[in-house]
């Protein structure tokens, strides 16, 4: 098993004891739990947009929710303590906001209302939905986090953000105990072609504990890419574990579903328990068991049933795993990006800032630059030629440097940078390098989108950044994740990573970096529709 490893250097972004964790890692019987993740079949409604009595979208409803009960069956049949479903798993998408009324539930929030809707059914009216879920966790004695859609009555006389209909609609995370309790209630904040629901007007930062791995934080697909909630949870509240619905439409070659789950939990240094729905007809597939270090996830554009994944993993929570190895753990704050990985095969080189030579140290080499669209932004790239080399390519004040060696020389790569800000279905500012495979011999083909390549190569990625939040990314061939051997920053503003010794083609290999800052509005909505 790959161990942390702490470097010191630059500025911090997120903060999490590693020295500590390694410790943990290598005394004996460090704590650990079971988790599960399903990836759901949903059974849509054909006409979403066709408003259905509430014992209709019930019926719908209960089509998915006898799957879900079936799986979670399963799950706690292998031991889990903890399963996540995806999200629009119970009820579909493509909703207009009258649409989805009669699928809509109220849930009470946990902070003000201990509730099991299992024990006690008649408490809130119309809360079929509920019920089920909080009776499949106490039946199966497991934490189960779900996604539904949730209405709140609202006085526009009192409250400014109140819709017009004097009603909330969220995209809502519930999360029950072991016993049925609702524990924890999130309302999605970065909303992506929903326009059945509102964003909260105020972000929520929602987290809950469990008595088998201590505390753990929610957010919602989109939510990923913001820095509210998903970086504030990990940053400024120390949250090390992350469960996360999300109905993710894969967009290669830089965020596939399972790309973007990976890098974040190895950026982060955290466990996330993602769940997708699957939905091949609109690219929507991909879920995992993410730890810092390595992943079990799924990935099938083919398939056409659900996928239930289970995993033991190591508790990350800092005070609990504290209360548990109070003699081993004390938290403290860490400095800089954890360098993760494999130890480096020793026969190989070990690559350094002065074998690169930074083209004159200030990435100011010229070579043939093209441009080319990648994910809806103009890139501009340079070419990879021959076996072995290095190049450089800037956009502003980013540039990327890039030492390679690969196996063959038969398929097109080219190394791009784009900094700016992407404007497609959300809006929000990037600083991103990227060593992408081309799906042809034409400069057009670099950014297209491929699971596929048989060039396996050793390199050593680098990029001046503005931002301090950088996602450090690798895809292998046939969708097949690897992380680097060493990541981190080398100065205030250079970050690299590093990998050799890869057993599949490369695919992507990318520095995604946000500049939350940049960014022109806190919160993203379109009230489009998904189309295939």
């Amino acid at each position: 098993m790959a161990l942390w490893r702490p470097q010191v250097v630059g500025l911090a972004v997120f903060v999490l004891c590693f020295s500590g964790l390694q410790l943990l890692l290598q005394a004996a019987d460090p704590p650990s739990y079971v988790a599960a993740v399903y990836e759901h079949r949903v059974r849509l409604n054909p006409e979403p947009g066709v408003p259905l009595e509430r014992r209709s979208a019930l019926r719908h409803m209960r089509t998915n929710l006898r799957v879900l009960e079936e799986q979670t069956a399963l799950a706690a049949q292998q031991g889990a303590q903890i399963i996540v479903f995806p999200e629009d798993a119970i009820h579909g998408f493509n909703f207009s906001r009258s649409s989805i009324s009669g699928y809509l539930e109220s849930v009470p929030d946990p902070q003000e209302i201990t509730w099991s809707p299992c024990a006690d059914p008649h408490r809130f009216p119309d809360t079929e939905v509920l019920q089920s879920l909080s009776c499949m966790a106490h039946r199966n004695n497991l934490f189960i986090v779900a996604n539904m859609p949730s209405r709140l009555t609202c006085n526009q006389t009192s409250d400014p953000h109140c819709p017009a209909d004097g009603r909330y609609q969220f995209n809502t995370n519930v999360v029950f105990s072991d016993k049925g309790v609702i524990v924890a209630r999130y309302h999605k904040q970065n909303l992506y072609f929903e326009a059945a629901f509102d964003a909260p007007p105020e972000p929520q930062y929602v987290t809950f504990n469990t008595p088998f791995a201590g505390r753990f934080g929610v957010f919602t697909c989109f939510d990923i890419l913001f820095r509210d909630p998903a970086v504030t949870l990990v940053k400024d509240l120390g949250v090390r574990q992350i469960v996360y619905p999300t109905a993710w439409m894969n967009q290669l070659p830089l965020l596939a579903a399972v790309q973007i789950q990976q890098s974040f939990a190895h950026a982060a240094g955290v466990t996330l328990l993602a769940a997708n729905i699957k939905a091949a007809e609109y690219g929507i597939t991909g879920s995992g068991i993410f730890t810092p270090w390595d992943s079990l996830m799924h990935h099938d554009t083919q398939g056409s049933s659900g996928k239930l994944l289970v995993r033991r993993v190591p508790v990350l929570d800092p005070l609990f795993i504290g209360d548990v190895k109070s003699n081993v753990l004390k938290l403290a704050p860490f400095s800089g990006y954890p360098k993760i990985g494999l130890e480096p095969n020793k026969k190989m080189h070990v690559w350094s800032s002065s074998d690169a030579n930074y083209c004159k140290k200030d990435f100011d080499c010229t070579s043939t630059s093209f441009n080319s669209i990648m994910m809806h932004d103009n890139f501009t790239l340079v070419p990879l030629r021959g076996h072995d080399g290095n190049v450089s390519v800037c956009s502003g004040s980013v540039c990327c440097h890039l030492l390679f060696w690969r196996s063959e020389t038969l398929e097109f790569y080219a190394l791009g940078v784009f900094n700016g800000l992407h404007v497609v279905n959300g809006v929000y500012y990037l600083e991103v390098c990227a060593v992408v495979k081309c799906t042809s011999g034409d400069h057009s083909s670099c950014g297209g989108e491929t699971e596929h390549a048989q060039t396996v190569m050793d390199f050593r990625l680098t990029g001046t950044f503005g931002t301090k939040h950088v996602f450090p990314g690798i895809l292998g061939n046939g969708m097949t994740l690897d992380v680097p051997d060493h990541s981190g920053w080398e100065d205030e503003n250079r970050f690299y990573m590093s990998r050799r010794g890869m057993r599949a083609g490369l695919v992507t290999a990318v520095l995604y970096g946000r500049h939350y800052e940049k960014d022109n509005n806190r919160f993203y909505n379109t009230n489009e529709k998904i189309s295939v």
